[in-house]
């Protein structure tokens, strides 16, 4: 008696399919499992063999084996156990073949036979109907998450039984889900219509997401950093379709994912604390998962207090920041987790914060050295933007001013986005700053005068390649901003401004 039953497991972000076999012949009474199991999939034979048996259904004293292939993929999570069991069910005849060729099983199963939630869902569903299954069975409570699949029939179950009632006879209430009101709406609890002075730091903002590029901030402590950082998510453009369901696939297999809201329609902000370590920057671990990087796709990721950061975990971020990925190897293979995200960093510039005001600052110049050495120049040079914070005074501060609000600036930055979606979509990328180095003679050509100017910047400021196409960028950036087509010396005028601030710092000490 054979049987075998579709299922799928989550690999990185995606998913890959695997068939559930189950052989029940004659011989000495055992349940084997094989197929490059981990211990959590192992213990699975025992809650299959309890929730069986408080269905009603006996395991036959003869020897069960079940496969779990290809072999070569190691199997993790506990959404085998529903597979399992209706593979054995099958295969002692209790359970109609005739539905398993295309449907997948996907479900934890306890004790008392009823079927419990999982994470990754989303991706596992896709990667169902990319295999042509037409219809997945799911956890009731991830059927709303399933349903976010088009182009396959979900069907949601509470317990074993359920199971075995639609594969032998098709009974199913099929119920309508309402997804939850709310709908992904933007917390807007910063906008800078509440940010009274600091025009240069809006303005540096605007530019930055306009163009989609890194920001790094310095100041004292209380000029505002931190505040600007969260009113960045006010003006942060839509997402498309296929941006909202690639991070909600990141989502789904970190278990962050809300079903209820749908896919995720909002750009993520995320800002983990100084003490996360590289695998919770980065992801990883035994059995990898996306970490705040990956979380933080398409969106933004602000570090506050940067130089409190472990250095060795921040300059694991100088790959991810130029390739918008980043590759784990562990010894169950390769994985691939996107991190295509806008760094946000903010700092003081010493260990008291008033550095170079040496009224108030009382560090020497050999701490002030140490404090700024734990940002690297490699690291500086892939931030494209650096503006400093200056202190507030009074008067800034309680007048009542007449500040641009977040939709104001929202609108030009959609506007802008357009322009450059529209300038590269032959290209395969969207944004200013993802411009490659070989096409920058294509998309930032400079004029007779301005190629002269920056012969002499180049020289001045000591740039490297790196820094003198980010330079280039982010003046291609202020360009779109103001509708030119070609950039101008007051644009490449104005990206140096943001490429000074590292020699005022880190160069003067």
């Amino acid at each position: 008696m054979y049987s075998v039953v579709n299922t799928a497991t989550v690999f990185g972000i995606d998913s890959k399919i695997i068939s559930v076999e189950a052989d029940i012949s004659d011989g000495m009474p055992m349940f084997d499992m094989v197929g490059y199991l981990s211990s959590e999939v192992k213990e699975a034979k025992e809650r299959v063999r309890a929730a069986l048996k408080n269905e009603g259904y006996a395991l036959p004293v003869k020897r069960i084996t079940v496969n779990l292939s290809p072999a070569s993929i190691r199997k993790t999570g506990a959404g085998f156990d529903l597979p399992i069991a209706v593979a054995i069910l099958s295969a002692i005849g209790i359970v109609e073949c005739e539905r398993l060729a295309n449907t997948c099983l996907l479900g934890e199963i306890s004790l008392d036979g009823k079927i419990q939630p999982i994470t990754g869902v989303l991706s596992m569903v896709m990667e169902a109907r990319a295999n042509d299954l037409k219809e997945v069975i799911v956890p009731k409570e991830n059927l709303m998450e399933a349903r976010l699949v088009e182009g396959i029939n979900t069907i949601g179950v509470e317990k074993l039984s359920d199971v075995i009632a639609y594969l032998n006879h098709g009974k199913y209430e099929d119920e309508f889900l309402v997804l939850d009101s709310e709908e992904n709406k933007a917390v807007k609890e910063y906008d800078f219509s509440m940010l009274n002075g600091q025009a240069a730091l809006r303005r540096a903002c605007e530019v930055a997401i306009s163009g989609m590029h890194n920001l790094l901030m310095v100041g004292p402590p209380g000029a505002g950093k931190s505040m600007i950082a969260k009113c960045i998510p006010s003006i942060l453009p839509p997402m498309d379709m296929d941006e909202q369901l690639e991070l909600s696939k990141i989502y789904s297999v970190s278990g962050k994912f809300d079903e209820r809201l749908g896919l995720i329609k909002n750009r993520p902000f995320r800002s983990p604390h100084h003490t996360v370590s590289a695998h919770g920057l980065v992801g990883g671990g035994q059995n990898p998962k996306p970490g705040e990087i990956s979380l933080a796709h398409k969106g933004v990721l602000f570090l506050d207090e940067l130089t409190e950061f472990n250095k060795s975990t921040l300059e694991i971020l100088r790959q991810p920041m130029e390739d918008k990925k980043v590759n784990i190897s562990r010894a169950t293979g390769s994985f691939c987790f996107p991190a295509d995200f806008v760094l946000v960093a903010a700092m003081n510039p010493c260990s008291c914060g008033y550095y170079p005001d040496l009224n108030r600052c009382k560090c020497t110049r050999l701490s002030i050295q140490r404090y700024l050495s734990k940002i690297s120049q490699p690291l500086l040079d892939r931030i494209d933007i650096c503006v400093e914070a200056p202190t507030l005074n009074f008067a800034q501060i309680s007048r009542r001013q007449d500040n641009e609000n977040s939709e104001s600036i929202r609108n030009r930055v959609i506007a802008c986005h357009e322009i450059q979606r529209e300038r590269y979509k032959a290209y395969g990328f969207k944004y200013n700053s993802q411009i490659p180095s070989n096409l920058m003679e294509v998309f930032c050509p400079l004029g007779e005068s301005e190629a002269s100017y920056m012969e002499k910047m180049y020289e001045k400021y000591s740039l490297t390649a790196r820094t003198y196409h980010k330079v280039l960028r982010v003046a291609r950036t202020i360009a779109d901003m103001n509708g030119a087509r070609d950039i101008k010396l007051e644009y490449l005028q104005e990206a140096l401004v943001y490429r000074g601030l590292d020699k005022k710092y880190w160069e003067a000490c």
